[in-house]
């Protein structure tokens, strides 16, 4: 009887999060409406601190991929040619902001004079500046940093990486494929390290997951020249960039 008394006991109590207080995270459920308003307004100011940094970046082109590849390994020397020639064509090299792929890219492009931005995101390990950007922002929230990565950028190269780089490739094709935003070429670099997932991608068209025309919205390739030349042609086939002007009085930044 008293054991019964004690599990009710128990189970009355209000159940907390093993996580301090100070480390929660917006998706640990739901708070006080204290909380969710504060948390409402951090939102509003990152998305508008980054909407007013990014304003006059130019066209980009997004590179996605790994932060842990080092200087000398071939997927960041590859990366590090694609800046480059995203400088040469006149664009925008847009990456996450730090190391690996990222820095290799944005290197690239700050080698070849062009304009290289990041979007760091805060994190306990990996994540930190490279040294190679010509504008740089830093987020607390992925699900804001990526809605700028995509936000300003033509075109999008998927160069090897993690869970992360999947994420933002997944989400890119998504938002494509239903046409939340324009049909932006995509590119898959490195035949050998994604057979597995272009198998897998093909196996959804056989089994009618995804319509087989939508297997066109992804380039899979291992030549830099090809990739070029495909987002090349498809951006000028398609788009007109336009001119943004500065506004004095609201003390607007290049």
């Amino acid at each position: 009887m008293e054991n019964t008394k004690t599990e009710k006991a128990a189970a009355a109590k209000k159940i907390e999060p093993i996580i301090p207080a100070k480390e929660q995270v917006y998706l640990d459920g739901p708070k006080s409406r204290g909380y969710e308003f504060l948390f409402l307004l951090k939102v509003v100011w990152e998305f508008f601190k980054g909407l007013r940094s990014l304003h006059f970046v130019g066209p980009c082109i997004t590179v996605f991929g790994s932060a842990r590849f080092k200087e000398g390994h071939a997927f960041y020397e590859q990366a590090r040619e694609f800046g480059k020639r995203i400088a040469q064509t006149g664009f925008t090299t847009m990456t996450g902001g730090g190391p690996g792929i990222m820095e290799a890219a944005n290197r690239g492009a700050f080698e070849a004079g062009g304009k290289s931005v990041g979007c760091n995101i805060k994190l306990p390990f990996e994540q930190h500046y490279n040294r190679y950007l010509t504008k740089a922002v830093t987020f607390e929230h992925f699900f804001i940093r990526k809605t700028l990565l995509i936000k300003y950028s033509y075109a999008f190269i998927i160069m090897p990486g993690g869970f992360g780089t999947m994420d933002e490739f997944f989400e890119t094709l998504t938002l494509v494929q239903t046409k939340t935003i324009t049909e932006f070429p995509i590119v898959i670099f490195d035949k050998e390290f994604y057979i597995n997932l272009m198998k897998l991608i093909e196996d959804m068209s056989q089994k009618s997951t995804i319509s087989p025309k939508d297997m066109d919205l992804v380039l899979y390739t291992d030549d830099i020249d090809e990739a070029m030349a495909h987002i090349s042609k498809y951006i000028v086939s398609n788009y007109q960039i336009k001119r943004r002007y500065r506004i004095p009085w609201l003390f607007e930044k290049n």
